[in-house]
């Protein structure tokens, strides 16, 4: 696995390595912290080759796209559900890396040693020619399963 690792959360991970360590690791969670309307329009992962299923909290709720003051709180009780802890690697997925990138921040900040973000998001980058996402990169156009809500 390639990853950066800065101070403030275990590091950066792509999309082919995010889902290997999903895959090789049974502990390991999927943080999916797009809105609901992401979720409903765009699509999301499915893990369910895996035996698993993502957890799915919003790091913003649209139109104010304000960060949950409660998101750390409601992220744990949905982990510690689901028999995990502070041990346990949280792979963090927004659109495009910057979302989930401060929420892995903010679970690192409230005890979990182990939170990654998948830098590549769910949809990539912007092409160059078109300026959409969903072409280049991503969980989507990096293969992985994902499916329609």
């Amino acid at each position: 696995m390639s990853f950066q690792r800065p101070a403030d959360y275990a590091g950066e991970l792509s999309v082919a390595d995010a889902y290997k360590l999903l895959q090789e690791d049974k502990r390991a969670e999927l943080v999916d912290v797009r809105t609901q309307a992401e979720w409903t329009w765009v699509g999301v992962p499915d893990l369910s080759g895996l035996g698993k299923t993502p957890i799915f909290v919003e790091w913003a709720s649209y139109p104010g796209m304000r960060p949950a003051a409660d998101f750390a709180q409601r992220l744990i009780a949905e982990l510690t559900a689901r028999g995990a802890g502070p041990e346990t690697p949280a792979l963090f997925l927004c659109r495009s890396g910057g979302r989930s990138l401060a929420a892995a921040r903010a679970l690192t900040s409230a005890g979990w040693g182990h939170c990654y973000n998948i830098s590549e998001g769910f949809e990539g980058g912007l092409d160059a020619a078109t300026r959409k996402r969903g072409a280049l990169g991503g969980w989507r156009a990096g293969g992985m399963p994902w499916t329609q809500t």
